[in-house]
């Protein structure tokens, strides 16, 4: 039998809570401009054209306020619109 992972006791180590579907919905995202270079281009370049023509026919669900993050980043890399995307989340500047 496996014992558990144990679970970070500092609040720093700590990710900000999320429901399933906000980081389910950017996890899919990144996951799909990760793996197609246009999809990415697109996401960097206009970003709610992106959300809004999905990948491959699947949508993303993410809430009005990720939509509106992403809109608000200019990045000119993938790496830098995660790490950016990261830390607004997670309150880190």
């Amino acid at each position: 039998m496996l014992a558990p992972i144990p679970q970070p006791t500092s609040r720093m180590n700590r990710m900000p809570r999320q429901t399933h579907s906000q980081s389910s919905g950017l996890n899919r995202m990144f996951a799909a401009a990760v793996v197609n270079r246009q999809f990415c281009e697109m996401l960097l370049k206009n970003p709610q054209e992106a959300i809004q023509k999905g990948y491959l026919g699947e949508t993303f669900s993410l809430t009005q306020e990720e939509c509106a993050l992403l809109a608000s980043i200019k990045a000119k890399t993938l790496s830098d619109l995660a790490r950016q995307v990261y830390q607004s989340q997670s309150g880190i500047y």
